[in-house]
């Protein structure tokens, strides 16, 4: 079998509405640091996103403090782009559906801050439980309807390098 070389995932890319109110939100959720901001002029651009006719667009991807991976691309296409538009998503999970999974340390702090910021859909928390492991829990979604998850836990985790259960007390 071959071993692919590859990164772990650098960042996930939302084709967003409002550029600001994106902004807005990823930042009340903590990527207060902007890694790259612009306008992509090259028609290259459009054509990796599958479009034919090139309208330069505007995009800014935004990290937390500390390495480059675990970032969120906001690009917000030119009107005139002919793109198909979702409606946003509200309510529960969908099959094909992607979720971005975020450890907060606080998950009454962060509910408050995405809610201010424009969570359009955001129950309450429960506790989600695990043969070894049991944390409160939320899914929500961001201005644009994107499955937001967020987990209490301590985000330093996220730099364990060894499968969960050989974490066991």
């Amino acid at each position: 079998m071959n071993k692919v070389d590859v990164s772990a995932l650098i960042r996930g890319s939302i084709i967003v509405r409002d550029l600001e109110k994106a902004t807005t939100f990823y930042r009340a959720l903590g990527l207060s640091e902007t890694y790259f901001e612009g306008v992509l002029d090259d028609p290259s651009a459009t054509s990796l996103l599958g479009f034919e006719e090139h309208h330069p667009f505007s995009i800014r991807i935004l990290k937390r403090p500390g390495p480059n991976y675990g970032m969120v691309g906001l690009f917000e296409l030119d009107a005139a782009q002919a793109a198909e538009s979702l409606p946003p998503a509200a309510g529960p999970a969908r099959i094909g559906e992607v979720a971005l999974v975020f450890y907060v340390r606080s998950m009454d702090e962060a509910l408050t801050a995405l809610r201010e910021a424009g969570a359009t859909w955001s129950p309450e928390p429960q506790i989600f439980r695990m043969e070894h492991r049991a944390q409160p829990e939320v899914c929500l979604r961001d201005p644009d309807g994107v499955l937001i998850n967020l987990v209490e836990n301590d985000p330093a985790e996220q730099e364990r390098t060894r499968p969960e259960l050989s974490y066991r007390d």
